[in-house]
């Protein structure tokens, strides 16, 4: 009896043994279920296939792996197990257009759409809707304003959600974005507004509200608005860029303090770009302060391989400061870049002809000009001063001639004309080749009312951002636009609204650069009178 009981308590303890074993077995596997999200639900869908949001959740995990072709599979699943499941059609529009599937995107939109309640128009709207559900609207239109033609289409979207939901905030910033895209400014910038009651802490609200003031030529009301924006947030990287801008485009000393401790505080956000430094380097030239100027602009081109405005600038101080020997290896570097460029092509000839005296040098910089533009003005009146320069007499007349034809009204033309001419006739009445003689023109000659508006070289070039891909001529503002903190809620967020097209603008001229007009329109009365009394034989 008592062997009998011993072999039954053997048993059990083998039996407690296996099952401690199988547990611990278990739980040790249940542990890799844990390892990750995907892990997770995936485990869990081995039990339940039938759950729309396990489909959903294992999507969402290897979305966030950026593995958009897997998730893909598992939204569409989704969709299969539940087809009225509005998020999920939404999952699979959003993972289309992360794969640049345009078109399938829509039609999984329009799916998500047509599950949502229906507006009936004239009459108000009462069924609560998830907020994340909403967002199909901004999604559907976000996609389609990609085209030019749909615009209207994609405002009617935004139409749509905000009628549903009268404080939907993201629907009045997308609405504002498209707004300004399609020149709508006075309803763009009232879209911004009643975002703005609903949200008057954003910071990136009242930067785009500024950005419409701009394209509203109110430039007074955009720098109150940046600064509302610097008020709640003093790092404001775009706020801090933009409204140091217009700061420095008023052309009022006044401001400068302040635009350069702006753009000193971007560069310490974005220490990697080289617009920052480039614009600190325009505030010193316009301060005279042009070691500063070299510094900044220095740094900008080390920063930005090729950066078109920053060399040109950089060249233009040398010249300006006397040292046009500095100037031309950075011309040199601005053409290796940009071979195109007009003005680097004029300054390289002026200093080349006027303080090299390398004629050659000077005749292709202005060859190279009129090829590419025949009727620029400038650049055939100065290849017809190295023609004088080099004593051929007949060519500067016919040089002259087609000058003339160009810029009919160019008295300064007429008057070089007139004074070669003159030149052929006294030498051909003493028997003098006409290729044998004759006195200098300088190349920079223009018409003197308008020194400034002709010489390009005697400009600065481009204040805004360099790198926004335009080939040739001068660079025009172009203000950094707003990207940040956009974002509708929930699963389903909307892609951040672009507000690219931000902020073309015109500049002013102010008392110094007035000034500077004067200044150099005495220099070019001066110097014409030099070169009439020279050529006339005085």
């Amino acid at each position: 009896m008592v062997s009998h009981k011993g072999h039954l308590k053997k048993i059990s303890w083998l039996m407690i043994g296996v099952l401690l074993t199988t547990h611990a077995v278990k739980t040790f596997n249940r542990n890799w279920d844990w390892e990750s999200e995907y892990t997770l639900f995936t485990s869990a869908l081995k039990v339940n296939k039938n759950n729309a949001k396990l489909w959903n959740n294992v999507g969402h995990a290897l979305e966030n792996q950026n593995n958009y072709a897997m998730a893909l599979r598992y939204f569409l699943q989704a969709t299969r197990v539940q087809p009225d499941d509005i998020g999920a059609h939404m999952n699979v529009g959003r993972t289309y257009k992360n794969l640049n599937k345009s078109k399938q995107a829509e039609e999984a939109y329009l799916v998500a759409k047509s599950l949502m309640p229906q507006v009936i128009p004239g009459k108000k709207y009462a069924t609560r809707v998830a907020p994340n559900h909403l967002n199909v609207y901004i999604n559907l239109a976000n996609l389609i304003r990609a085209n030019d033609s749909r615009l209207e289409e994609a405002d009617q979207l935004y139409r749509q959600a905000i009628s549903m939901r009268p404080d939907f905030k993201q629907a009045y910033i997308s609405r504002g974005e498209l707004l300004l895209k399609m020149n709508k400014l006075t309803e763009a910038r009232d879209a911004y507004l009643r975002a703005l009651e609903l949200d008057g802490t954003n910071a990136d609200l009242w930067y785009n509200l500024a950005i419409v003031n701009i394209e509203m030529k109110d430039p007074s009301e955009a720098l109150k608005n940046f600064n509302h924006a610097l008020e709640l947030n003093p790092r404001h990287k775009l706020a801090l860029f933009n409204s140091a801008l217009l700061m420095q485009e008023s052309g009022e000393p006044k401001f400068w303090p302040e635009a350069n401790h702006r753009f000193l505080t971007y560069v310490e956000e974005e220490p990697d770009d080289a617009n920052g430094y480039f614009n600190l380097g325009m505030l010193a030239m316009d301060a005279n302060e042009n070691a500063a100027a070299e510094h900044w602009m220095r740094k900008a081109i080390g920063l930005q391989a090729g950066f078109r405005s920053a060399l040109f600038n950089l060249a233009l101080l040398y010249s300006q400061s006397k040292r046009e020997v500095d100037a031309l290896p950075v011309l040199d570097e601005l053409l290796r870049h940009h071979p195109e460029h007009i003005k680097g092509l004029i300054l390289k000839g002026d200093i080349l002809m006027n303080h090299k005296k390398d004629t050659r040098g000077a005749k292709a910089c202005f060859e190279r000009i009129v090829q590419m533009d025949p009727t620029n003005v400038q650049g055939k009146h100065n290849l017809c001063v190295v023609y004088f320069e080099e004593r051929d007499l007949p060519r500067a007349e016919r040089c002259l001639e087609e000058t003339l034809a160009l810029a009919p009204n160019e008295e300064y033309v007429r008057r070089h004309l007139n004074i070669v001419r003159s030149k052929m006739a006294a030498m051909s009445a003493a028997g003098e080749p006409l290729s044998n003689e004759g006195a200098g023109l300088s190349p920079r000659e223009e018409k003197p009312q308008e020194a400034t508006e002709e010489i390009a070289v005697g400009k600065k070039e481009g204040r805004g951002a360099d790198a926004v891909g335009k080939s040739t001529g001068e660079e025009k503002n172009v203000r950094k636009s707003s990207v940040e903190g956009l974002r509708g809620g929930g699963a389903d967020q909307t892609e951040p609204f672009d507000s690219t097209q931000a902020g073309k603008r015109t500049k002013g001229k102010s008392t110094k650069e007035i000034k500077d007009i004067e200044e150099k329109r005495a220099a070019a009365l001066k110097r014409l009178e030099e070169i009439e009394r020279i050529l006339s034989g005085d």
